[in-house]
């Protein structure tokens, strides 16, 4: 809950800075919930598909919310839609997709369908660039909001930017790939993104250990 607050005001900082202002006061205690955010996924989703908060609403074609089991137990983040994904408004399709797709299937043995996957922007940023800060801080709130109603017990980070935002650490991908995060209510895994492996196809032996190492975290009661 408080880095869901925490992301909705860092959210309303960046709103306040387009709109020129700077100086906003400091504001010592919360009062009322912590979230205006609703607590249903299908009302969390039409908020994200009507979002103009930033300038990646302006070049999209469909915002991608994200899609899966509302009760998984295993989540995946990614940084953000692609080209395939903008247009059918789903997470990971195409051949990133279809890579994801058997990492889950054949190393962790369950269904693609039993998990819950999103991304750290709900927009394409042009040409599949890396979102601003501006962008993933205004998107954040959505995906913590998804976090808090999903409820995993494990989270894997696909790649620097999803590690990055999720938890603040700035370290390379390559340090951090495959150790276990303690987050409280849930444990991240971080390890390299599928498009990293269709251009890198030797990672995948270090991704098929961290994905084992993840098959043995939700084992564990």
């Amino acid at each position: 809950m408080n880095r869901l607050y925490n992301a909705l005001q860092l959210k309303r900082l960046y709103q306040l800075k387009e709109l020129g202002v700077s100086y906003v006061p400091l504001i010592e205690k919360r009062s009322g919930p912590a979230t205006t955010l609703p607590n249903d996924l299908g009302a969390l989703e039409k908020i994200v598909s009507e979002c103009r908060l930033c300038p990646l609403s302006k070049t999209r074609t469909k915002t991608v919310f994200g899609e899966g089991n509302i009760h998984a137990s295993l989540m995946f983040v990614g940084e953000g839609p692609g080209a395939q994904e903008d247009i059918s408004g789903r997470p990971f399709v195409g051949r990133a997709g279809d890579l994801l797709t058997k990492m889950i299937e054949n190393a962790i043995e369950i269904p693609r369908s039993s998990v819950y996957i999103a991304n750290i922007v709900k927009c394409r940023p042009p040409n599949n660039r890396v979102p601003t800060p501006e962008e993933a801080y205004t998107c954040l709130p959505y995906l913590m909001k998804q976090l808090e109603i999903v409820s995993p017990r494990v989270v894997v980070a696909l790649g620097a930017t999803a590690y990055h935002y999720l938890t603040g650490d700035k370290s390379g991908i390559t340090k951090v790939r495959g150790e276990i995060i303690d987050m409280g209510s849930y444990r991240i895994v971080p390890t390299y993104h599928p498009s990293y492996l269709l251009r890198n196809p030797s990672a995948k032996k270090e991704v098929y250990q961290d994905l084992l190492k993840i098959k043995r975290l939700l084992c564990e009661k």
